[in-house]
């Protein structure tokens, strides 16, 4: 069977690696660019329409950090407002935080 499908195992192989790496990262991709559990959950507040400081009172981390998160997000994206990055999100399917958080 091996030899049958040797020129197509590398490609099969490559494919099993990206479903995998999707699957084990909790899907945090959008428009195919991997960002962290911490720049998708700021991404994600923006979207409700969350300030900075109210998205680091909601995480518990400081109105700084949720703006240096931010900052990472536009760059790994290639744009430069976060309201580009929201258009982005929303493209990609994403779901919005749970209300009671």
């Amino acid at each position: 069977m091996a030899d049958r499908y040797e020129q197509g195992l590398p490609f099969f192989a490559s494919c099993f690696h990206t479903f995998v790496r999707c699957r084990l990262s909790g899907d945090r991709t959008v428009g195919g660019v991997l960002l962290t559990s911490r720049e998708y959950e700021c991404l994600q507040w923006a979207a409700r329409g969350k300030s900075a400081r109210d998205t680091g009172g909601i995480l518990e981390i400081s109105r700084h950090t949720a703006q240096f998160h931010l900052a990472n997000v536009r760059k790994k994206l290639g744009v430069t407002t976060t309201r580009q990055a929201i258009t982005r999100l929303a493209a990609s399917g994403f779901s919005l935080p749970d209300e009671s958080a």
